[in-house]
């Protein structure tokens, strides 16, 4: 699959595009493949999302998945740039217990165009599964300045 990659604050982010969708977004991901327009897209958007210039990406995306995964995924990405949901807020929105979200939530295919790091624990900053883990959950809030829920 052709994949795309911008260097940012937060590391190399390589995308990866599938049939005219977004699906995949790794750290440190090489260039490979023919660059489509969705992925020359995607690099402008993230490049501006990491010069604070974008709050919201506009981007097709398709997280492979159970139905489950794929509507956690579609509520991570309906949270507003410096804002935040527990897991807790997600599960009762969805009827289902917090530990599935948080699961669903570690599995996301496509970090920080579909926002995980929007998402926290009742009693604290959750995880994260990207590179450098929760120090980028951190600096990825700090960015949309959602700090103040770091003091």
């Amino acid at each position: 699959m052709p994949m795309i990659s911008v260097d940012t604050q937060f590391g190399r982010l390589g995308v990866e595009e599938t049939d005219g969708a977004i699906t995949r977004l790794v750290w440190n991901g090489p260039d490979s493949g023919h660059e489509t327009p969705l992925l020359k897209e995607a690099a402008a958007q993230l490049e501006a999302y990491d010069q604070g210039r974008l709050e919201r990406f506009d981007l097709p995306y398709r997280v492979s998945g159970s139905e489950f995964q794929q509507r956690v995924c579609d509520l991570m990405f309906a949270i507003p740039f410096g804002d935040t949901r527990t897991y807790g807020d997600i599960a009762k929105e969805l009827g289902q217990p917090a530990q599935p979200v948080g699961q669903a939530c570690g599995a996301n295919p496509i970090p920080v165009i579909i926002p995980c790091h929007r998402v926290l624990s009742a009693t604290g900053l959750g995880g994260f599964s990207g590179d450098g883990g929760i120090e980028t959950k951190v600096a990825l809030l700090r960015h949309e300045g959602a700090a103040s829920l770091l003091i």
